[in-house]
């Protein structure tokens, strides 16, 4: 089995070229039902029955429906790879279903409570500038964190006010950026981002005191430590600054399609979750003022 999935994250770097986060969220889920097989003495890793119990055992641990289908998920696109490689049957899965999924809305923040986390960083040091830098541009672009750690000065084009992202799948886009996090990203790399530089600075914009690249689990603590700051802790992730930019540019009458580009969605129906937050405020209004709501 480990000889097996070893192969399989082999075919999806050099194939399918996936992010290392996704290789190992692919390792986990795997690792995990080879391990149940292990356990349970499975030989026949493509027998319903088999990935059956799995999914029972899923249940049993608690995890949630969408947790379980992301494993399954994982499953399915092992056992395509198996067929294609080495010939096994994977017909099981046209017996198996995917929960159902109830709509997870994201979580967002007021454009009062964004205004509350941008103000909180020391303008006045170098690592408050840096930090409310990242922010701007966090919430200008709706970047993913580990998108906004790995930008380098070749990404930006300043004249323009535009910001190049290499995102999943390794697909390219091109992000306006506001005047707000336009100044504040000039000022940081002309006045700021000196102060950082070092031999291991390369081309990254956003450094860290050592000179290196943040990674994204830094900047998530730097993230989790200003939400604190500011009462805001137990609702401000990266992610929800993400979901933030989307909901506020919809609100405002942003195309759909032109935020599926922005926020770099293979598919729209992905962007199409933000409709619903959308249709949810709609509601909220047509209760408060409607006479016979």
């Amino acid at each position: 089995m480990d000889n097996l999935i070893d192969e399989f994250l082999g075919y999806l770097i050099s194939v399918k070229n996936y992010s290392y986060n996704t290789l190992l969220s692919y390792s986990f889920d795997l690792k995990d039902f080879g391990d149940f097989c292990e356990k349970r003495g499975h030989k026949k890793l493509e027998d319903v029955i088999v990935v059956k119990e799995y999914l029972e055992e899923l249940k049993k641990r608690g995890y949630n429906p969408f947790t379980i289908a992301r494993k399954l998920s994982s499953l399915k696109s092992f056992f395509k790879f198996l067929e294609l490689e080495k010939g096994i049957n994977t017909q099981i899965f046209l017996f198996l279903e995917s929960p159902k999924l109830p709509i997870r809305l994201p979580k967002v923040l007021s454009l009062e409570e964004i205004e509350k986390l941008l103000s909180v960083p020391d303008l006045n040091t170098p690592l408050g500038y840096r930090d409310r830098t990242m922010l701007e541009v966090l919430y200008a672009t709706g970047l993913r964190v580990s998108e906004l750690v790995n930008l380098k000065l070749e990404n930006f084009n300043l004249e323009l006010g535009l910001v190049k992202v290499l995102g999943k799948g390794s697909k390219e886009r091109l992000i306006p950026l506001g005047d707000y996090a336009l100044n504040f990203l000039k000022n940081y790399l002309e006045n700021i981002r000196p102060k950082f530089l070092s031999s291991k600075s390369k081309n990254f914009v956003f450094l860290n005191i050592r000179g290196g690249a943040l990674t994204r689990q830094r900047f998530w603590q730097i993230i989790k430590g200003y939400a604190k700051k500011c009462g805001l802790e137990d609702k401000v992730t990266p992610h929800v600054i993400r979901h933030s930019f989307a909901t506020h540019l919809l609100q405002g009458g942003a195309d759909l399609r032109a935020l599926q580009m922005m926020l770099g969605h293979s598919s729209l129906a992905t962007t199409q979750i933000y409709t619903h937050l959308d249709y949810k405020k709609l509601k909220e209004i047509y209760d408060k003022f409607h006479p016979r709501a």
